[in-house]
């Protein structure tokens, strides 16, 4: 199917460069329809898979590759990070963040509320991508993924991220069961969360305490500041489907990669 629709991203300057190609797409410029209208990326959704398929060569295009050389990993809400150098021999590996050093190699997470940060040391020409929901961001996602750069020589110092598209605070309300997660791992971690008008609940700054991490972790960080929740015409929300009581949801991507020479 030829493109007629570009498909639309955010980049950001902190860690856009000659060297580092990255993309925080929108649903925009897609095949897809009903539910899935746009650019649906999410080869675990039930939309139809020839869709997801062309939704993915033209995410890829924007790369100057094809879709099948999308590397996303197979997300389970994991602390877990791997590195690739190729394509993926068999089955996706079950992790929530995905490293290289090899040019030319695309690498991404999906996304529909939770956190897609990307990484990139543009000295050491190492890249990294995390999917990040509450539990991964809280557990230790982040950090393994820096981890596992620097294992590939890539240095704190050096490294940048960006965090995309994801969930807002006003739209990301909780119960106080969820709040008791985060404080028993650090009690100064209740100054993520706010009262929210439902007694008992809270909302949750996800957008802040992903930064907090990164920052904590000797990271320079910054975000695209989009809510997935609010901005229905550009993004993909698995809670706005949820309370609509829809059966199912799309995927955005996030993808980063370095240019080949």
């Amino acid at each position: 199917m030829p493109i007629t629709e570009r498909p639309e991203f955010k980049t950001h300057p902190l860690i856009g460069d000659e060297k580092v190609q990255h993309a925080f797409f929108t649903r925009k410029g897609g095949v897809s329809t009903g539910l899935y209208r746009g650019l649906n990326i999410g080869v675990g959704s039930n939309d139809n898979q020839h869709d997801i398929t062309e939704n993915r060569n033209r995410a890829a295009s924007a790369f100057g590759t094809e879709g099948s050389q999308i590397l996303t990993p197979w997300q389970v809400h994991s602390p877990d990070a791997v590195i690739v150098n190729g394509p993926f021999d068999g089955e996706r590996p079950k992790a929530d963040g995905i490293v290289t050093a090899t040019p030319g190699v695309l690498i991404g997470v999906v996304t529909a509320d939770c956190g897609p940060i990307l990484f990139s040391d543009p000295k050491a020409n190492v890249i990294g991508a995390a999917h990040a929901g509450w539990k991964g961001a809280l557990y230790g996602v982040l950090e393994n993924t820096l981890t596992a750069m620097e294992s590939l020589g890539a240095k704190r110092g050096d490294i940048k991220a960006v965090l995309g598209p994801c969930i807002s605070q006003q739209n990301y309300e909780v119960g106080p069961e969820f709040v008791s997660a985060f404080t028993s791992v650090e009690p100064s971690y209740d100054g993520f969360f706010i009262e929210s008008k439902t007694a008992g609940h809270a909302m949750f700054d996800m957008w802040n305490f992903i930064l907090h991490r990164l920052e904590k972790a000797g990271i320079e960080a910054s975000v695209t500041g989009d809510c997935t929740y609010a901005d229905e015409d550009n993004f993909y929300s698995f809670r706005r489907a949820t309370h609509r009581k829809e059966v199912d949801y799309g995927r955005q991507l996030s993808a980063i990669s370095i240019r080949s020479a």
